[in-house]
């Protein structure tokens, strides 16, 4: 797939289509400032006014009605949240704003998502993939992207099960159904575990559970992890050990982070805005520790 963005590595270097009246939204523990729905638009500049763009627009393959297919998947967690449609006029606007903009086949216009609701969608950058025929938006979503209030538009599976017989699950109030990459499941998996703590079960509890129930027990488990994941390395056991004993320690540290309340997506937007900066400098420019 081919990726295209700014000259500063980002569409998010493109000034905005907004100037004026700023409201910030708390989303997923940090405060983002979003465009009003009220404020006034700034100009977009016309297709062949922009250097590059009528010879990359050339080059997609659109179907009748003159739209590509857009999948907007999360920048930090990899999740597929929403699908909609885009023209040429959507696309050199997405392109030079950095918010998602489609074509509304419903609506048979524009349409940049959160103008209305206020839940924006940032676009970092766009992929075409080998066909020319659908885009990607690979974005830092604010809010909701499902127009039923649920994170992302897929939440309903369907399974073949062991009598042959297919059936679906899934709600758009809960995320037992939803698509979601390794870690984010693991994530999920152990949220279940803490919200069964307040419930009484009969039999031993699972580790997770122990581990939860036990902070002290806990941080000795993520300490012995770390050591031996280094040992991997002093000992030379090989990669294959290298990765059973790092997943030990992710595990073991996701469940230090659910008691925190702290969640894997703010872990990866962390790593997100360290590339491109010496870890040195980054280090250098943390805040100082709070003595306890």
């Amino acid at each position: 797939m081919q990726a295209l963005r700014s000259s500063q590595g980002s569409l998010l270097g493109r000034p905005r289509p907004c100037t004026s009246r700023l409201v910030s939204h708390q989303v997923a523990r940090r405060s983002s400032i979003v465009c009003s729905a009220a404020a006034p638009m700034k100009k977009v500049e016309a297709e062949q006014d922009v250097p590059g763009m009528s010879k990359f627009l050339d080059t997609l393959k659109y179907d009748k009605n003159g739209l590509v297919a857009v999948i907007v998947q999360h920048i930090d967690t990899g999740e597929v949240m929403m699908q909609a449609y885009a023209d040429r006029a959507a696309i050199s606007e997405t392109l030079q704003t950095g918010l998602a903009t489609f074509y509304s086949r419903s609506r048979n216009g524009r349409w940049c998502k959160g103008e209305t609701s206020g839940h924006f969608i940032n676009v970092h950058r766009l992929f075409a993939d080998c066909d020319r025929d659908s885009l990607i938006y690979l974005s830092d979503p604010i809010g909701p992207a499902c127009h039923t209030g649920a994170r992302t538009c897929w939440f309903s599976e369907a399974s073949l099960d062991a009598g042959h017989h297919v059936h679906t699950e899934g709600e758009h109030t809960h995320s037992d159904h939803v698509p979601m990459t390794t870690l984010l499941a693991l994530e999920r998996t152990i949220q279940q575990r803490r919200d069964a703590l307040a419930q009484p079960t009969e039999g031993k509890p699972s580790w997770t559970a122990r581990l939860l129930s036990n902070p002290e027990l806990l941080c000795k488990k993520v300490r012995e992890e770390a050591g031996e994941l280094c040992q991997t390395l002093e000992a030379g056991e090989g990669g294959e050990r290298a990765a059973s004993e790092m997943a030990d320690l992710l595990y073991h540290s996701m469940v230090l982070l659910n008691l925190q309340g702290v969640k894997m997506e703010e872990v990866m937007r962390v790593l997100r805005k360290r590339f491109g900066t010496s870890g040195v400098e980054e280090k250098a420019a943390r805040p100082p520790k709070q003595s306890s």
